[in-house]
């Protein structure tokens, strides 16, 4: 009798208690057909089924890796096996990220499922597929901050000769009806995308039992599970509310602004985000009496100088601001409007009556329901973000689970972001590659209505980082152009460029405030990257008569003590 043998077997892990072993060895005579054993191996996920090829010794009482009883016999088996799971990747989240990897990973030859769902706000908003940015975040932010330029444009246009002497006002009907109408044709088209990638695609939610296995649980409440290789958790979050009394009940966020059917009327938006100060930009600019309240300061993480002109624009063009103010209690009145009570930096109560209280106090990633917990997978309390990898930062606590987007600790959270990191992580892993995404010197643009765009370290963080003798700041006040016929105020169009004394100074960060900031920003983002130096900027010939054309031509320091203000054409 042999003591060790190489053997074949197939092992179908069944969705029951039970499982079912068939093994067979020319070598050692062996043939035993389907023998039950007490319960799957632990470890495996359920409804998978593994095949291949090891080797048996016998005289152990043990099957690795771990131990199953046999009606009949048991022996240990040692070997790697392979399982054969429902999918390579199960993506869950339908947001940017997901979508971009998913099909990334489709078009790499890999079997993919995307699922995704969204629960209802608290004033019922729903929406497609598409995740934040398509649905209640970047398209129809920006749609309407165009159309409250457009209302800035047609009253300029008078200056320049136009016959446009009726006030223009905006319909709200019509502008949310067309916005709604292109989120829904983008919607639309990730659906059509998927199919044609051959991508998998439910609308259900998605949890984790373990880490190949994902408990899938549909509108209509029928719940099912599926397995696969590896799991992308791309859910990204939704908006926070305070603790307060009426806060859900009466406060809307920016997941039901863009679904208003009623015009907002007077606005009260409290919280110092990019997302509140955008909504309160196009508000403002649509011709609503919009009003910010500010716990401490505007646009925390970005230059403070920066931030602090952007809100003396938004003054300047009529929004109002509640600095050191927080929120005590929203309360509605008979009328239908809501009498919001707050406390200022000193203690003392007031309030005011608005038609629309919009909260916009943060966001919160949208994790509980993952399960995370259960498969041991690390997260920050804190914000409902899953921990990286500092190695590989994607890649969660548990080997087979990643995660991308918003819901990605101590990451940018903006979509373009999401997008570059999910097509990286499906390259890694259905292509061998090694690129891991770069979160350094990440552009973005504030879309106030003086725009604000930004790439690299702030003045404060070079300051911080290098130290004030290591640290170059150039910086010019401009007018744009066209605003010279209607008299714009410009008093804040400003740049500012964030060097590094030695050498050649190299460029570690660009600040732009003016109009089209983000069309200006893009392109010098990919000079950053590259290592662009001061001396390399000033020496590029300038597009004239532009905005952009101001930053290769800064010459002055803030060292210096010199006027910036650009004079001359």
């Amino acid at each position: 009798m042999v003591s060790r043998a190489d053997i074949c077997f197939e092992i179908d892990m069944g969705t029951t208690q039970q499982c079912s072993l068939a093994i067979s060895s020319q070598s050692a005579g062996l043939s035993y057909r389907k023998i039950k054993m007490a319960a799957p191996i632990v470890g495996f996920p359920r409804a998978a089924f593994i095949r291949g090829c090891l080797q048996l010794r016998w005289g152990t009482t043990r099957l690795s890796p771990n131990t199953v009883g046999f009606s009949t016999f048991s022996r240990r088996l040692s070997t790697s096996v392979t399982v054969q799971h429902d999918y390579d990747l199960v993506v869950v989240g339908g947001g940017s990220g997901g979508l971009a990897c998913s099909k990334e990973a489709a078009q790499l030859g890999a079997r993919v499922l995307v699922l995704d769902y969204v629960d209802p706000s608290p004033h019922g908003s729903r929406w497609g597929l598409g995740g934040c940015c398509v649905n209640v975040g970047c398209i129809p932010k920006k749609l309407m901050h165009h159309a409250a330029l457009l209302g800035h444009a047609v009253q300029d246009a008078r200056k320049y000769g136009w016959n446009a002497h009726v006030e223009p006002t905006i319909d709200w009907t019509t502008l949310t009806t067309v916005v709604q109408q292109h989120v829904k044709s983008l919607n639309w088209g990730h659906r059509v995308q998927l199919k044609d990638k051959n991508v998998d695609y439910l609308n259900a939610k998605g949890s984790l039992l373990d880490a190949h296995t994902v408990r899938m649980l549909s509108a209509n409440g029928k719940e099912k599970t599926v397995t696969a290789s590896n799991i992308v958790l791309a859910v990204g979050g939704r908006p926070k509310y305070p603790d307060i009394p009426g806060a859900m009940e009466y406060a809307i966020t920016s997941d039901d602004l863009f679904m208003l059917e009623k015009p907002p009327g007077k606005t009260l938006v409290i919280g110092a985000s990019y997302v509140s100060l955008e909504c309160a930009g196009f508000l403002t600019g649509l011709g609503f009496d919009t009003t910010v309240m500010i716990r401490s300061i505007p646009l925390r993480g970005f230059d403070r100088q920066m931030a602090d002109l952007v809100t003396d624009h938004m003054e300047g063009s009529g929004t109002r601001f509640l600095r050191q103010h927080v929120p005590v209690a929203i309360d509605k009145t008979d009328s239908g409007q809501l009498q919001v009570t707050w406390r200022d930096g000193n203690g003392q109560e007031g309030g005011s009556m608005f038609d629309t209280v919009m909260m916009a106090v943060g966001r919160f990633a949208n994790t509980g329901t993952l399960g995370l917990d259960t498969v041991g997978v690390e997260w920050y309390s804190e914000s409902g973000k899953v921990i990286g990898r500092d190695e590989n930062p994607e890649q969660s606590s548990v080997p087979h689970i990643f995660a991308i987007g918003d819901i990605l600790h101590g990451r940018p959270e903006l979509t373009p972001v999401a997008i570059k990191a999910g097509r990286l992580l499906a390259h890694r892993l259905f292509a061998n590659t090694h690129e891991h995404m770069d979160y350094d010197k990440v552009p973005t643009t504030v879309f106030i209505p003086l725009e604000y765009g930004s790439v690299g370290l702030s003045e404060e963080a070079a300051l911080e980082r290098f130290g004030s003798d290591d640290v170059e700041v150039y910086h010019a006040f401009y007018k744009p152009l066209e605003y010279y016929i209607p008299e714009r105020d410009a008093s804040q169009c400003y740049i500012k460029a964030v060097c590094k004394r030695d050498g050649d100074q190299e460029m570690v960060g660009l600040h732009f405030l003016g109009p089209n900031a983000g069309e200006v920003t893009q392109g010098f983002a990919v000079a950053l990257r590259s290592g662009l130096t001061y001396q390399e900027m000033v020496s590029s010939v300038g597009i004239h008569p532009t905005c952009a054309e101001e930053v290769v031509k800064m010459g002055i320091t803030k060292r210096s003590g010199l006027d910036p203000t650009v004079t001359g054409c």
